[in-house]
């Protein structure tokens, strides 16, 4: 569950291609990544009010930005996404009954038994939102398929939330995996920042090694386990055949 087109891969797109070979992955993003910049062109300006012809525009790259995370995530070895559409940075506008309604319809759609989402402690106010709605829908009833939730990451936005306190405690060798999650987020053209901003390749790939280098691997993915519980013990490898 990602609020945006784009935080999937930089989250977690090395875990992504790694479970795509073994497991059918669905990724669901809420809101559009665009709207939030108040204007066309990939750049924030600090103003409010959008113009008529802005709202083209961006409508415009909006599309062009789903287009992004389709040949991304067909890297990425995922076939099934969805989009919800709600402008980027106003889920905070949309009653959350409604957000977590979403998430639920989308999860009993199919038997899901992991979700990997936003951290709670992220300075985007979608991302938190996601997350909320995500535990929210996938509480633990005694008839829920989902068994585990898991948070990741994402540059720029968890790290600025200070104080900082992200605390992974499950790591995923991304070894052979780094050169798939660099083309796919390549596909993010108008995403990618220069060297040496967070969500640079240079900085994405460092951070995979910062990652690797503290667990024993060249590269890795880490994440903060919410919540996981098993009914039976032989099916706890994420990674192997089901």
């Amino acid at each position: 569950m990602a609020a945006h087109p784009d935080d999937e891969t930089l989250g977690m797109g090395g875990t992504i291609k790694k479970l795509s070979k073994y497991h059918e992955i669905k990724v669901m993003f809420l809101a559009d990544g665009i709207s939030g910049r108040r204007k066309s062109g990939y750049q924030s300006i600090p103003t409010w009010d959008i113009s008529d012809n802005e709202k083209i525009k961006m409508e415009k790259e909006k599309s062009l930005r789903k287009e992004h995370a389709k040949n991304a995530l067909k890297i990425l070895g995922v076939k099934k996404l969805s989009f919800w559409d709600v402008p980027s940075e106003e889920l905070s506008q949309i009653p959350m009954l409604k957000i977590t309604k979403y998430v639920e319809a989308e999860l009993s759609s199919d038997d899901y038994e992991i979700i990997f989402t936003h951290h709670y402690n992220d300075l985007s106010n979608d991302h938190k939102i996601a997350y909320e709605a995500s535990i929210t829908a996938a509480r633990p009833f005694e008839y829920t398929k989902v068994n585990a939730i898991f948070s990741f990451e994402v540059p720029s936005a968890s790290e600025w939330r200070k104080p900082y306190s992200f605390n992974p405690n499950f790591i995923v060798d991304i070894s052979k995996e780094i050169k798939d999650k660099l083309k796919a987020i390549s596909m993010y053209k108008h995403e990618l920042r220069k060297f040496p901003h967070p969500r640079s390749k240079e900085v994405i790939d460092a951070t995979a090694t910062r990652w690797g280098g503290l667990y024993g691997y060249s590269r890795a993915e880490a994440f903060e386990i919410v919540s996981s519980r098993a009914t039976d013990l032989s099916k706890l490898s994420l990674f192997t055949k089901t």
